[in-house]
């Protein structure tokens, strides 16, 4: 499948891209193209993995001309551009929309310009009943990922565009565990917004595999979410705590801009059409079009009445989180 392809990966400089090139840098790809902003993040790549197959580009997905001209004979395109850290979306929602949304739909024009056979899109748990800027925002982005997978070009193509959606990852850009560390080895307070807060907790290599899941098995428009377990702050910072064996004060401060008390994977909506695949939920777009009355559904899907969120998932005990934690190279690093 990848054998002599080529595999461009957006935002590919940030904790995913690392965690993709590990699992592909050995692989039979032509070529990896390395698409992102932070020219000092592409050198330091380009230093440590000394590889032929990868190639650097500097860009950003805001601009159409950067993006499209990058894309000229990929096959392969990971979309994992954006910006991400919650609060300050919040504050600065048009920068948001900027780059999650009007950067997606760069990409996926793009890709839909240059003949690309598969886009994998990545999305978040805060897209799913969203109440913050950054939720909204790729929420949207995989309602244009759904479009641009019925585009003519697309189709004629017979591309493949899809979308992932996954929880926290831990220890990537924005995890608090790096700061609950962080906190644990300055000797000062370990701050938990709300304690009974609930998470899914996931690891990069996780994420890896729901997004080559999804390349491997989508078809347009399709939506992969990861089944994960969850756990709530308070014990993670409990677990942190004991694998550093540390006394640290936990300071309770209160909610930040745009948080929820737990996260949704699946809505109702998507859960009443959702494929159970084992260890992911398959949710297929729906391609009819806008005139309803060709379709008459005597027995179509029916609404359920259960969503599939962090409140609901596999609790992890203590032990279970300390054990997860102590699997991550981030955190067997930082016990050195």
């Amino acid at each position: 499948m990848f054998k002599d392809k080529v595999l461009m990966i957006t935002g590919g400089t940030g904790s995913f891209g690392n965690a993709v090139l590990k699992h592909f840098i050995n692989s039979d790809l032509k070529e990896i193209r390395i698409f992102s902003r932070d020219e000092k993040k592409q050198e330091d790549m380009r230093i440590e993995y000394k590889n032929d197959k990868l190639n650097f580009i500097i860009g950003n997905v805001r601009d159409f001309d950067s993006i499209n001209n990058a894309m000229a004979g990929v096959d392969y395109v990971f979309h994992a551009a954006a910006l991400k850290q919650v609060p300050s979306c919040e504050f600065y929602p048009m920068q948001a929309i900027r780059t999650n949304l009007y950067g997606a739909e760069n990409v996926l024009e793009a890709a839909a310009r240059n003949n690309v056979k598969k886009v994998v899109v990545l999305s978040t748990d805060k897209a799913a009943y969203p109440i913050n800027a950054m939720g909204m925002t790729k929420a949207l982005m995989e309602k244009l990922a759904i479009s641009k997978a019925r585009d003519a070009r697309v189709e004629a193509n017979n591309g493949i565009i899809c979308a992932t959606r996954y929880g926290n990852v831990m220890c990537s850009r924005g995890s608090i565990i790096p700061l609950f560390i962080k906190q644990i080895k300055e000797r000062v307070p370990m701050t938990v917004t709300v304690p009974e807060m609930t998470r899914f907790m996931m690891s990069l290599d996780d994420a890896v595999d729901l997004v080559l899941f999804a390349f491997q098995n989508a078809e347009p428009g399709d939506l992969f979410v990861q089944k994960a377990p969850a756990a709530t702050i308070h014990d993670l910072a409990i677990a942190v705590k004991e694998i550093f064996n540390a006394n640290n004060e936990i300071r309770i401060i209160g909610p930040r801009h745009g948080e929820k008390m737990y996260e949704t994977l699946c809505t109702k909506e998507e859960m009443s059409k959702a494929t159970d695949m084992g260890s992911f939920y398959r949710i297929p777009a729906d391609f009819r079009d806008l005139n309803y009355t060709k379709y008459l559904q005597k027995d179509g899907p029916r609404l359920v009445d259960h969503e599939y969120n962090s409140e609901n998932t596999q609790r992890l005990s203590l032990d279970e989180l300390k054990n997860l934690l102590l699997s991550l190279d981030y955190v067997q690093n930082e016990l050195k």
